[in-house]
């Protein structure tokens, strides 16, 4: 195996022997695999589509596919090669509805590729078309091909998520596609790749635009929310991952049952959907971030479901109470399927002890999309002006088990009192539950929500460069970035797209990226690596 499509891989690398994140050698061939027939999906799909064929579930599929090889998703060798199979069956029959149309079917690569019948004759197969088996092209446009492919997972989690709720834009599934397609191009330029990856974020943007359309429209725009971070006396489950869908279905399945539900990692945000809390038993958040799940889910007394990516390694002493479902996976994990009944969770839920008494231990705040922001901007503006607040920090993204991680806690806790912390995604939780106390009113810590709110982050910053007449980059707003896996690279080539400069990003360069590739970014956009939070700050205020 090789993969270098996340942040902690290894030695700064890649990995070669086993994933840091728990991935075996076989399922990491077998996502290859996977990847590379998806590519030769797309070449049928792109071909259709010229054709006026236009197959919504192929659409979506793709979406699904990709997403299954984000990293920390799918770990069940059996269940990625159904995908594979899946991905064939597909290919086939819209190739067949392009040859009674006349189109072009002599594709060379992937389009041909004919899966083996058994996961070892698979995993040979995914071993020849990994991550070094273009190496011979040049070693920038090798570099941007793969930081492509993976900000293409990123946009496909987004999308992926969209679809779930009804919300869907064509054009997305087109870009997805062709951008797949065009990683196969043996003649790729590094201007030409350099533009697939500038279009990449410009996608993304769409699919987090779908997103927060799709959840907003179907829980109601967040609301500032006080969430409990202690527990109530009775039974518990306790949800993980990103699907706010899922996590809707869960709590109607579990009312009037004695059964509280509580968040953990990216979930701490629907707390603020007004939709989702309607629901009496639905009460607080457990734990902080993914890496930190075999420390923290033994001491859960209740069932646990896993609904998106983040899954760790689930360790003995809770792994027969752990759940997974949509496109999560780890093997002999029980998995909860499409008709999306949560009735073995909810049993388990019940056979457990549950807490046995109530607890405090304090709150946090959530629900600042960007409505509620904006909503209050008169009062932002003023705050600037009348120079109560000097800078906005933007300080968030993944978080993970790096000791250099502990900067972002750092860079917030030595933050000047006259500036205001927003924060989005898992790398809030360093530092969520800090009270940083307020200003005139104002939290300084605010919570934008999950990865995926990026979106408002952005819509905030465009408003707010919009009410001073001046572009991004001159605001008196930075942004300090953590990433971890393809999510994160994703926002983070849309921000370049939006032509965003002086990124501060850590804790570790991609290893994808060459130094050529680096030194374009840092040349173009003036992304800087995070250095010590106190010499940081003092560029930045100056």
């Amino acid at each position: 195996m090789f993969c270098y499509q996340c942040e902690q891989t290894a030695a700064g690398k890649g990995c070669d022997k086993y994933g840091v994140c728990g991935k075996s050698p076989e399922v990491a061939n077998l996502q290859d695999l996977l990847v590379h027939a998806l590519k030769g999906l797309s070449q049928v799909a792109v071909e259709g589509r010229r054709l006026g064929i236009e197959d919504p579930v192929v659409n979506h599929f793709t979406c699904k596919a990709m997403f299954a090889t984000l990293t920390n998703v799918n770990f069940d060798p059996d269940r990625i090669k159904a995908l594979i199979e899946e991905t064939v069956r597909h290919r086939e029959a819209l190739m067949a509805q392009v040859r009674a149309r006349g189109g072009a079917t002599d594709f060379e690569g992937p389009s041909r590729l004919w899966p083996e019948n058994t996961i070892a004759g698979m995993v040979e197969q995914g071993a020849k078309v990994g991550i070094l088996s273009n190496l011979g092209m040049d070693r920038d446009v090798h570099s941007l091909v793969w930081t492509l492919t993976y900000g293409l997972k990123g946009i496909s989690a987004y999308a992926d998520h969209a679809a779930i709720l009804g919300k869907e834009d064509p054009e997305v599934y087109r870009f997805i596609q062709e951008a797949l397609v065009a990683t196969l191009d043996k003649n790729a330029t590094l201007q030409g790749m350099l533009d697939w990856v500038m279009r990449a974020g410009e996608t993304n943007l769409r699919a987090m635009e779908l997103l927060d359309q799709a959840n907003t429209g179907t829980y109601g725009d967040p609301v500032p929310t006080k969430v409990p971070l202690g527990h109530m006396r009775g039974k518990a489950i306790l949800v993980s991952g990103h699907d706010l869908h899922d996590m809707e279905l869960l709590l109607k399945q579990t009312e009037g049952r004695g059964i509280y539900v509580y968040t953990h990692g990216e979930m701490l945000p629907t707390h603020g959907y007004p939709k989702l809390k309607t629901f009496s038993h639905f009460y607080g958040h457990y734990g902080t971030a993914w890496q930190n799940q075999q420390s923290e889910f033994p001491k859960f007394p209740g069932s646990i479901l896993m609904t998106t990516n983040c899954i760790q390694r689930p360790v003995d002493s809770y792994k027969d109470n752990i759940f997974t479902t949509s496109l999560v996976g780890w093997p002999n994990v029980q998995h909860i399927g499409e008709e999306k009944d949560f009735t073995p969770v909810i049993e388990k839920a019940l056979d457990m002890p549950g807490f046995k008494e109530d607890s405090e231990n304090g709150f946090v705040n959530v629900g600042f999309g960007h409505t509620t922001v904006l909503g209050i901007a008169d009062k932002v503006i003023d705050l600037v002006k009348r120079g109560k607040i000097r800078h906005f920090f933007l300080v968030g993204g993944c978080d993970g088990s790096k000791l250099a991680r502990s900067y972002y806690a750092e860079f917030v806790e030595k933050a000047p009192k006259d500036t205001v912390i927003m924060t989005l995604a898992c790398g809030k939780f360093k530092f969520f539950d800090k009270q940083l106390g307020d200003i005139e009113g104002l939290p300084r810590l605010i919570d934008i929500g999950q990865c995926n709110d990026a979106y408002s982050a952005i819509q905030i910053a465009l408003a707010l460069s919009k009410a001073f007449n001046v572009g991004v980059n001159e605001l008196p707003l930075s942004l300090i970035l953590s990433w971890y896996e393809q999510k994160a690279v994703a926002i983070l080539l849309t921000l370049l797209s939006l032509g965003i400069k002086n990124i501060r990003i850590g804790p570790s360069l991609p290893a994808f990226m060459t130094p050529n590739v680096l030194e374009y970014l840092i040349k173009n956009y003036n992304v800087t690596p995070i250095g010590k939070a106190e010499s940081d700050l003092k560029a930045i205020l100056g």
